[in-house]
């Protein structure tokens, strides 16, 4: 059949599309079609390449959708994507030409069934959480009396004002220092976290630093919530007080604070005392002083009184007089007990010495026996078989040492006897 035939039941063909035709045609269709559409899956496949894009798959129970998030988007998006997480997208479907597949580019996208910003609350606050940044150990207490304190927040707002005037009608004695912030907006999280360092680096000895901010939406108060700012709370050398938004309102900040004050003007009263309740409280202090000092003085006089009516202040000479002839009359009691006790060691000593010279062998020497040794070993002989004739022995007698010779030696013990003889070198 020739290339320019055509079949009957084909229709005709005008022009024959290449591929990157076809798809393009595929593509301005799509695009036409679907130029906007809400779309829910489930996250599979999740790529992230160093580009900063992100790929992942859509997909339900019987179909799949390829998706990307272009950089740009992705760096709005306040929660993390993670493989299983079940999400609404909004967007446009696209041709992707090189492999010929439909996608969806995502503009949006928040996690089904819960809030974009309750889910990053949420994860960010499990990930610091397992860091240990809002242990309880980790807290330090305030000074009692708080002098010189760092403030962080906007000087436009309504927190500087209120925090001021409670602080200066409580305390008198008070210093502030303000470092000022934007608190909300683009760009506020790294402004917060910058002043609550440079807090720590010109302000090192002041006694605390609060980060405050009046009330508002989650979306105004969100900066409290960025992982810059909690860090540089939880990293701070300085006591941090934080006061954000009102009573209902709880922050990521306020979890990594010291002490959490419901409101920037009760951080004001909760670093501060009341002057009036504190003066109050030394007017009763000093009651109590004066009260105890009429008691010590009131004891004083007593004992005062007792004492001039002593004999020792009145007769000191016939105190000492009298305590003189009390030891003129113990003086020859103390010397008989010194004598007796005397008297009894030497007895003891005399019989300890009886004893100690019953057992001396020296006194069983007196009584007629003898100390047989070898020589030169001075091994002490107890039979005659310990000896050869020939060797040398010594014997000790009660008085006296003698040196002689082995002739003979009878072992056999019937009459064992050895007669001995001087050596030669004692005959000469």
């Amino acid at each position: 059949m020739r290339a320019d035939t055509v079949h009957p039941r084909w229709p005709p063909r005008p022009y024959i599309l290449t591929i990157s035709e076809l798809t393009v045609l595929l593509r301005e269709l799509i695009q036409e079609a679907f130029p906007a559409v809400w779309v829910v899956g489930e996250i599979s496949n999740l790529c992230r390449p160093r580009s900063g894009h992100v790929y992942f798959t859509l997909k339900d129970q019987e179909a799949q959708l390829p998706a990307v998030i272009w950089r740009a988007v992705i760096s709005d998006v306040r929660f993390e994507l993670h493989e299983g997480l079940e999400v609404v997208c909004f967007g446009y479907l696209d041709v992707y030409p090189p492999q010929g597949k439909y996608e969806l580019i995502i503009q949006h996208v928040e996690p089904k069934g819960v809030g974009a910003w309750k889910l990053a609350l949420s994860q960010l606050y499990e990930k610091l959480a397992q860091e240990g940044l809002f242990d309880r150990e980790r807290k330090r207490p305030l000074p009692r009396y708080v002098r010189r304190v760092v403030l962080v927040t906007s000087p436009v707002g309504a927190a500087v004002h209120d925090f001021v005037q409670i602080l200066s009608r409580r305390w008198l004695g008070g210093f502030i220092l303000l470092i000022p912030t934007r608190v909300q907006g683009e760009g506020a999280p790294q402004e917060i976290a910058e002043a609550i360092r440079l807090a720590n680096q010109i302000a090192s000895d002041f006694d605390c630093l609060v980060v405050a901010r009046g009330g508002g939406s989650v979306e105004d108060l969100w900066a409290f919530n960025e992982e810059i700012v909690v860090r540089a709370v939880a990293n701070s050398k300085l006591p941090v007080v934080s006061a954000i938004g009102h009573e209902i309102d709880l922050t990521l900040c306020d979890l990594a604070a010291d002490v959490r004050a419901l409101t920037p003007s009760e951080a004001a009263e909760r670093i501060s005392p009341d002057r009036h309740e504190l003066a109050a409280q030394l007017g009763q202090l000093g009651q109590r002083l004066q009260v105890a000092m009429r008691e010590k003085l009131k004891q004083g006089r007593l004992h005062y009184h007792l004492a001039a009516r002593s004999s020792w202040l009145r007769r000191p000479k016939e105190c000492i007089f009298e305590r003189a002839r009390r030891l003129d009359d113990l003086s020859p009691r103390v010397n008989r007990a010194m004598l007796a006790r005397l008297e009894w060691f030497r007895e003891r000593l005399s019989h300890l010495s009886s004893q100690l010279e019953a057992l001396s062998p020296l006194a069983v020497l007196s009584r007629g026996y003898s100390l047989t040794y070898r020589l030169p070993d001075r091994k002490l002989l107890k039979v005659a078989s310990e000896v050869n004739v020939g060797d040398r022995i010594k014997t000790q007698f009660a008085r006296g040492v003698a040196i002689s010779c082995v002739e003979k030696v009878f072992s056999d013990g019937v009459s064992a006897q050895a007669h001995t003889a001087p050596p030669s070198s004692m005959l000469e």
